[in-house]
């Protein structure tokens, strides 16, 4: 299947490019929608970073802008229920500053927010997943720096794409996000609600954009052409649908079959029924004047009858005439004759209710003539009939003589009678068969299977630097060019080998160690002819295998200053730098150590911007969710599985380390913060869904992992599929 999905994705890139302009009707421009300038305290417009749209400078905490109702449900309506979409912004952060660009939640529930921290230079996306679980990504990147940064965020089905200044920054294959947006869900903008997460900076050119590579509109270089993970994950889905399409009709088809192979062994006696009289096929009777006959339905033929002419007479319930002094009496007759018989049926013999039996309320007395004892032995049943008993073979024998009392098994296998299908071998069982797959084959229904492509699902044993070939019963592996090994482990190849301690990372590419160069790390960097040292101008700068010394030449008494950026310090001098407040530089025999500064909150000169957590003023301190505690600059807590911290006013969270789980089905225990695995599928949060694996529902049919289904003859009772588990529960959302 995964030859197939690579052809039908091929098909994909041909499809055209997005250009320059964008359908309004998959743009939200925040700005717009806010009509931001127009009555939001702490936001300003300002010039940004080109003149082609407005910008807007947020500064403060007392400032609250959020979307109206009526605005906020229109944005949404847009984004709701969607799995590609992209958000763009053009900003310029404030140094350390830890603030939210925008967010979408209800409540405590985070459906999109993009936050960036200064504090511990990371850009996060929160979420919520399909599982109803909130989930945090983190990529690493600092944007408050006080530069002007294009930013895009670019989610397609369960992939991720950040970019900034154009470039692609990280590409993370993530659990897909749940944008089912509720109704009366909140729209913030610069800020998480009116108490957390201020952004201060400049921001301009804000838009979401609900279609895919997005990100094409604000650096059109980047065209692209092939197709987007949520184009696969749609064509994943389709052939999913497809299968199961595929299995349900196989399931029905067989079921239609078994009846019509049962049909062979019914025995069906054609009758007539006649004013509540059933009549036999060919059995005969008289109807007044009128001889009747029981032939595909029946026949009535009027008849001469054995009177003179002169006695025969018309009357107003008879189509033919009858002889006078029949009619009326002879029905009474009839009558009393049927009350009697009734009366009697249950005295009667075998072959006299043989004979007897002639009408329909005689014939439906639901006689067991099985129970009066039968021949019906071996692989036979006995069955009523009207008249009698009768034996039948079980479905998958056949008669061995005339009377069906004694059965053998049909082999459908060596007779061809069987429906079992490709890459499956049939084996005769007692009235039936089964199907049974070939070896590294998986079963699709009852009488199909197909081959188990090791490489698509994943459980195979390849190096990530491998290629993966499916074969019929297992899979191989081989390292991929500019790679080697035996496909289970691949190293990469550097043509000589990396010299001077570097190492082969990719092929033909190795990362040097410090002070050399080149494609091999051959060349040692001599620092002192190129201008990489900081020796000062009365020290002699000596090449040295992987760096430099400063030397002082003979004879001379050398002062061990130091140059920076064309600028003379002198020995053991020290200073801060001039782009970063917060470092400390000294100058030691002719050369330059810098570090961040240490923070002695009992020195009363303490720079409080480097180190906040020696700020005591009140404005300084964060007020708790809550509203009860209060936190002082540099104190730290963990709220809610994420770790907190309070610096100069401001708070910033961010999600609790965890360790990996490498399993199938994990759960997040009641009160604590990370999944642990666990053997019971039922009781998973999440599942490393197995589309090879399939489960049975009540009715038969086929379910592929990670389907859902609501339970036969039930409202509430929700089932799903779990890498071939079926595990059902009451929808709260019923009760």
């Amino acid at each position: 299947m995964g030859l197939k999905l690579f052809l039908v994705l091929g098909l994909f890139c041909v499809t055209s490019v997005l250009g320059f302009g964008v359908d309004p009707a998959l743009r939200i421009n925040v700005f717009d929608e806010l009509t931001l300038g127009e009555g939001f305290d702490g936001v300003t417009q300002v010039q940004g970073f080109h003149s082609e749209s407005r910008a807007f400078h947020f500064q403060g905490s007392s400032r609250e802008v959020k979307a109206p109702e009526d605005v906020s449900a229109r944005m949404l309506q847009k984004l709701r229920g969607r799995t590609e979409f992209t958000v763009l912004v053009t900003l310029k952060q404030e140094h350390l500053n830890s603030g939210v660009i925008l967010s979408i939640h209800h409540s405590e529930q985070r459906f999109l927010e993009l936050e960036s921290s200064g504090q511990r230079s990371e850009v996060r996306l929160h979420y919520r997943t399909k599982g109803q679980q909130a989930h945090t990504e983190v990529f690493p990147y600092s944007l408050a720096d006080g530069q002007w940064h294009k930013v895009s965020v670019a989610v397609s089905a369960s992939h991720i794409i950040l970019h900034v200044d154009c470039n692609r920054i990280y590409e993370r294959v993530v659990e897909i996000p749940f944008m089912d947006i509720p109704d009366d869900a909140t729209f913030w903008l610069g800020q998480r609600n009116s108490a957390h997460g201020f952004f201060k900076g400049v921001m301009q050119d804000v838009q979401i954009l609900v279609l895919p590579q997005g990100f094409i509109s604000q650096c059109p270089d980047l065209n692209r052409t092939c197709p987007t993970c949520n184009d696969f994950h749609g064509l994943v889905q389709k052939i999913m649908e497809l299968q199961d399409i595929l299995a349900k009709t196989s399931s029905k088809l067989s079921r239609a079959e078994e009846k019509m192979n049962g049909l062979d062994g019914c025995y069906c006696e054609r009758t007539c029924s006649v004013k509540g009289v059933v009549y036999r096929e060919d059995e005969s009777w008289t109807d007044g004047c009128r001889n009747c006959t029981c032939t595909v339905g029946y026949v009535c033929v009027c008849v001469c009858l054995n009177c003179p002419e002169s006695e025969q007479v018309n009357l107003t319930d008879r189509c033919c005439k009858v002889c006078r002094g029949m009619g009326k009496h002879t029905l009474l007759i009839s009558k009393s004759l049927q009350e009697s018989l009734q009366q009697q049926k249950n005295t009667w013999t075998q072959s006299e209710r043989s004979a007897l039996c002639v009408t329909s309320d005689l014939c439906a007395l639901g006689h067991d003539f099985c129970a009066e004892g039968h021949g019906c032995v071996e692989h036979s049943d006995c069955i009523n009939l009207e008249a009698g008993a009768r034996c039948s073979c079980k479905d998958g024998f056949r008669p061995l003589r005339d009377d069906n009392a004694y059965c053998e098994d049909i082999d459908e296998c060596a007779e061809g009678k069987h429906y079992c299908r490709e890459n499956t071998v049939c084996v005769n069982t007692p009235g039936s068969f089964m199907c049974i797959c070939h070896r590294g084959y998986i079963r699709i229904d009852d009488y199909s299977c197909t081959e188990h492509d090791e490489c698509v699902s994943g459980l195979h044993s390849c190096d990530q630097n491998a290629l993966c070939f499916n074969k019929v019963g297992g899979h191989s592996c081989s390292c991929k060019p500019g790679y080697t090994g035996n496909g289970t482990v691949c190293k990469a190849m550097c043509d000589g080998l990396c010299q001077n301690g570097g190492t082969c990372i990719s092929p033909n590419n190795c990362i040097c160690q410090q002070g050399f160069t080149g494609k091999r790390c051959e060349t040692d960097i001599n620092e002192c002819k190129m201008g990489r040292n900081t020796c000062a101008n009365d020290t002699v700068c000596f090449n040295l295998e992987g760096g430099y010394d400063c030397r002082c030449p003979h004879g001379r008494n050398c002062t061990g200053d130091c140059i920076l950026d064309n600028k003379v310090k002198h020995n053991r001098q020290i200073w801060v730098l001039d782009n970063d407040r917060c470092s400390v530089c000294s100058c030691q025999t002719g050369q330059v150590m810098c570090r961040r500064m240490v923070c002695d909150c009992e020195n009363p000169t303490a720079d409080l911007f480097c180190c906040p957590e020696c700020d005591p003023r009140l404005s300084s301190q964060c007020l708790h969710q809550n509203g009860l505690l209060t936190y002082g600059s540099g104190e730290s807590w963990v709220e809610n599985c994420q770790q907190c911290q309070c610096l100069q006013g401001q708070v910033d969270c961010w999600p609790l380390s965890c360790p990996p789980v490498d399993c199938e089905f994990t759960v997040v225990p009641e009160g604590e913060c990370c999944a642990r695995c666990i053997i019971d599928p039922c009781q998973a949060d999440t599942i490393r869904n197995d589309i090879t694996k399939t489960c049975t529902d009540e009715h038969g049919i086929q379910r592929f992992s990670g389907s859902s289904w609501v339970k036969h003859g039930t409202e509430c009772t929700l089932c799903q599929c779990k890498n071939g588990h079926i595990c059902c529960s009451v929808d709260p959302m019923c009760l």
